[in-house]
C-alpha cells in the first residue's frame, strides 16, 4: 500500500510538472509574441523571421514524426526481449538464426526512412548554401570579445558591437543587449561575410536560422530576409575564451525609410568624429 502511494504521489508530481512545463511555455509565447529571443520555460524553437527558420522549423516538426515512432518501438522491442527471453522464462532458447522476411524489413524499411528524411533535407541544404543575390552586405568580424559590422554598400560604415554589462540580474535579455545594434531593412536580402582577428569564433541568430563559422584568414557567407520587423538576437556559439558567454549579437529589423534614416546618421556621425588634418610647418614653409 505504502508502494502503491508513493507511486500514485509520484506519477501526480511528475504530471503536474509536466502541465507546469507546457503551460509555461504557452504563457512564454503568449505575453512576449516569440520574438526573437529565448523565453522562460521554452522547449522548442524560437519563432521564425526568415523563410530558411520557416523551413527548419518545419523539418524539425516532420522528423518528429519518425523519430518517436520509431523510439517506441524499439523500447517496445526491449521490453519483449527483457521480458519473454530471459534465462527465467525461456529456459531452453531457440537456434533460428536466419528469418528471410524480418531481414528484408530491417533493411528496406530504414532505407525509405532514410529517402523521406533525405529528399526535404536536400531542399532545406541548397535555401542554406545557395547565398542569392544581396540588397545589403554586411562584414562581421569578430574578436575578443566583440564584434565589429561594416557595410560595405552604404557608404562604408563601420561599428563595434559589445554586450551591455550594467543591466540588473532580472533583466531577461541581461546577456543579449549590446551597445550598437545591427540594423537592417525587412524583406530585403542580406548576405552577411563573416571572418575572424583572433581566434574561431561563430555568427548565430536563431530566429533567422542562420550559424557559421569566423575563421581567421578565411571570409565565410550566409544570408537571411528578415520578413517581420523586430529585434533578433543571438551569441557566438564557438568557445571562444573567457568571455565566450558574454558576446551577443543583437538585429534590429526596420522599415525601408528607417534604415536609410539609420545610416545617413551614422555616415554623420563618423564624419564628425573624423580627426581634422592639420597642416604640417614644413609643408607651409614649401608652399
Amino acid at each position: 500500500m505504502a508502494f502503491q502511494a508513493k507511486k500514485k504521489i509520484g506519477g501526480m508530481m511528475l504530471s503536474s510538472s509536466l502541465w507546469g512545463l507546457m503551460m509555461g511555455t504557452a504563457f512564454a509565447e503568449e505575453a512576449t509574441g516569440g520574438l526573437g529571443e529565448p523565453q522562460p520555460w521554452q522547449v522548442g524553437l524560437q519563432e521564425a523571421a526568415t523563410p530558411v527558420m520557416e523551413y527548419i522549423r518545419w523539418f524539425h516538426s516532420y522528423v518528429m514524426w519518425f523519430i518517436v515512432p520509431i523510439t517506441l518501438f524499439v523500447m517496445v522491442l526491449l521490453l519483449i526481449v527483457i521480458l519473454r527471453f530471459n534465462k527465467k522464462a525461456n529456459p531452453v532458447p531457440s537456434k533460428v538464426t536466419h528469418h528471410t522476411g524480418l531481414e528484408v524489413a530491417w533493411t528496406v524499411l530504414p532505407i525509405l526512412v532514410l529517402v523521406c528524411i533525405a529528399l526535404p533535407s536536400f531542399k532545406l541544404l541548397y535555401m542554406q548554401e545557395v547565398i542569392p543575390k544581396a540588397d545589403i552586405t554586411i562584414k562581421a568580424t569578430g574578436n575578443q570579445w566583440y564584434w565589429d559590422y561594416e557595410y560595405p554598400d552604404n557608404g562604408g560604415v563601420s561599428f563595434s558591437s559589445t554586450m551591455v554589462r550594467d543591466l540588473p540580474l532580472s533583466d531577461p535579455l541581461r546577456l543579449l543587449k549590446v551597445d550598437n545594434e545591427v540594423v537592417v531593412p525587412v524583406n530585403k536580402t542580406v548576405v552577411v561575410q563573416v571572418t575572424s582577428n583572433d581566434v574561431i569564433h561563430a555568427f548565430s541568430v536563431n530566429s533567422f536560422g542562420i550559424k557559421i563559422d569566423a575563421i581567421p584568414g578565411r571570409l565565410n557567407e550566409t544570408w537571411f530576409k528578415a520578413t517581420r520587423e523586430g529585434i533578433y538576437y543571438g551569441q557566438c556559439s564557438q568557445l571562444c575564451g573567457r568571455d565566450h558567454a558574454f558576446m551577443p549579437i543583437a538585429v534590429r529589423v526596420v522599415s525601408e525609410e528607417d534604415f536609410q534614416k539609420w545610416v545617413a546618421s551614422k555616415k554623420s556621425a563618423m564624419n564628425d568624429a573624423a580627426p581634422v588634418k592639420v597642416a604640417s610647418a614644413a609643408s607651409i614653409a614649401v608652399k
